[in-house]
């Protein structure tokens, strides 16, 4: 019996599928009443992370109530940083904090043993495989180094990431360095991801968008562009997509430079550009996430522009950063019926 097409899938490999295909951005999260429920069970962020019971659970919820087209691994970006013992921990109302990296430290640092620092991440991508209707994309990701490089040079995150980007003109070198070695563990990284049962996997980019245009080739490129070659020189079939949020006219290059499947756009992005970036690729995006507060009128006619823009090219439609956790998740359901022609 011929399985049942996973319509992400067929955009990555550059179809155009008519509705596209939709999935939000931390679409398991603080919105849902199940999500807080299931949150309140684990010891904290990082436990809910690494029980893949608890895992597995909030990545379905959001499958089971709204039937998206793909669910994405819960897990977060700082995982990474936590497997090299950088102290990470999630502070309520102030977010992610770690141990500031040194010059020493990082001269020292190596890539940590990725499959048995985050085995139950893997363990969670394998059930998660097992236990999704087979037409659902299963997503897996890392974070970009320049993004989990600028939480480990300031301790926590910052609005323009000016210590990260001090650092590294003070101290080039060692930057290099640490952006290597995260480069070097996110791609075995998402590499057992593919093993364990991941159909394709996402490269976050938080703070790409301030970085200058060399700074941008640099630290936002090449990095990610070091992860894709590993990744696909293991498995070549791999599928990417890579999200540099707020890199505007940088994206010109992006999708070559990082070698990838996909790119996602913010919300800042105007639709002519993406139209123009869609002729090279599929895009992903880019739905403002406060409009999933919103919702009304102005949700669905943006969401509609989106749709008939970008619609007649490959698409995956998304939002342009993670949703809120003010969202009303019934703008949810009315946003896919809006989608998908209702």
């Amino acid at each position: 019996m011929e399985k049942t097409a996973r319509k992400v899938m067929e955009v990555l490999s550059g179809k155009t599928v008519s509705p596209p295909p939709v999935w939000l951005m931390r679409q398991a999260g603080r919105y849902l009443p199940e999500y807080r429920q299931t949150r309140s069970q684990a010891k904290g962020f990082l436990d809910l992370c690494y029980t893949p019971e608890l895992a597995v659970e909030v990545t379905m919820q959001p499958i089971r109530r709204y039937g998206f087209d793909a669910a994405i691994l819960f897990s977060d970006i700082l995982v990474i940083p936590d497997a090299m013992n950088r102290n990470v921990r999630f502070v309520e109302g102030e977010g992610p904090q770690l141990d500031p990296i040194s010059l020493d430290e990082i001269e020292r640092l190596q890539a940590p043993d990725v499959a048995r620092r985050l085995a139950p991440v893997f363990e969670t991508v394998s059930r998660l495989r097992e236990g999704l209707p087979d037409a659902t994309t299963l997503l897996g990701f890392c974070g970009a180094p320049w993004t989990i490089a600028t939480y480990m040079i300031a301790g926590h995150g910052t609005p323009d990431q000016a210590p990260a980007r001090l650092f590294a003109y003070k101290h080039p070198s060692a930057f290099e360095r640490l952006l290597s070695v995260v480069a070097e563990a996110s791609a075995e990284y998402l590499i057992r991801q593919i093993d364990a049962g991941a159909d394709a996997v996402q490269i976050f980019d938080s703070w790409a968008g301030v970085l200058g245009d060399e700074e941008f080739e640099q630290y936002a490129v090449r990095p990610v562009r070091r992860i894709v070659d590993t990744l696909r020189a293991a498995r070549p079939s791999a599928r990417v997509i890579a999200f540099a949020k707020g890199a505007g006219a940088n994206l010109r290059s992006y999708r070559q430079g990082v070698d990838a499947d996909a790119i996602g756009l913010d919300w800042t992005l105007p639709l002519e550009f993406a139209a123009e970036l869609q002729k090279d690729g599929a895009v992903q995006g880019n739905l403002d996430p406060l409009l999933m507060v919103a919702g009304g009128d102005a949700m669905e006619s943006r969401a509609r522009r989106i749709v008939d823009k970008l619609g007649h090219g490959p698409l995956i439609f998304n939002l342009g950063h993670g949703i809120t956790p003010q969202a009303d998740p019934e703008n949810v359901t009315r946003l896919l019926q809006v989608i998908r022609g209702g």
